[in-house]
């Protein structure tokens, strides 16, 4: 029987444990690791790359349409121009709901990196839209904008500090991951106590 509690207990606090790490609460330090600004371009490489194969294929499949049909070509152009509507539509989109929902996009879980709000929290899908908009404002004046990363203390880039946001390494699997596993790792036949 106190094996079991004490099962139950190791359990317990690495549940706690992952679910600490899950959203970026400090290290036993007390500080999180912020990610820095090579990590953060691979990552962002990573995304923009999935972002323009989708793209890709949709030009493809919409192509292959507009060659079947053959439409008037004014019909073309506003094709075209709804086309570009949706890709915009679909890049914001892409960011905002990764960095709402799970804090990671699939760049930022491959170099294990989070977006997170400043304590430690879920980023909440308006302020994702906000740093969404810094990412591309940041980015104008020849990429002046990250440049502060190299040089804050929790190095956040024009993005970081427009959407009230921290990027912070993680070596967790996502929030939505760990929320699908059960809290307890305890055998259904164990006597509880």
């Amino acid at each position: 029987m106190a094996a079991t509690i004490a099962t139950a207990d190791a359990a317990m606090a690495a549940a706690e444990a992952r679910a600490a790490a899950e959203v970026g609460v400090p290290a036993s330090d007390g500080a999180p690791e912020y990610a820095g600004l090579v990590t953060r371009a691979l990552g962002l490489i990573v995304d923009a790359l999935l972002i323009q194969v989708v793209a890709l294929f949709v030009s493809l499949g919409t192509i292959v349409v507009l060659g079947i049909l053959h439409l008037p070509h004014d019909v073309e152009k506003l094709i075209g121009v709804i086309g570009g509507v949706v890709y915009v539509i679909w890049t914001i989109g892409y960011f905002v709901a990764f960095w709402s929902g799970t804090g990671q996009t699939p760049g930022a879980r491959v170099m294990q990196v989070r977006v997170t709000a400043p304590d430690g929290g879920r980023v909440k899908p308006r302020r994702a839209f906000v740093r969404c908009i810094g990412l591309l404002l940041a980015a104008i004046p020849l990429f002046a904008g990250y440049v502060t990363i190299l040089f804050d203390s929790r190095r956040r880039g024009f993005q970081d500090w427009l959407g009230r946001t921290v990027v912070v390494r993680t070596s967790q699997e996502s929030i939505i991951a760990g929320r699908m596993r059960p809290v307890r790792d305890v055998p259904a036949d164990a006597p509880r106590p």
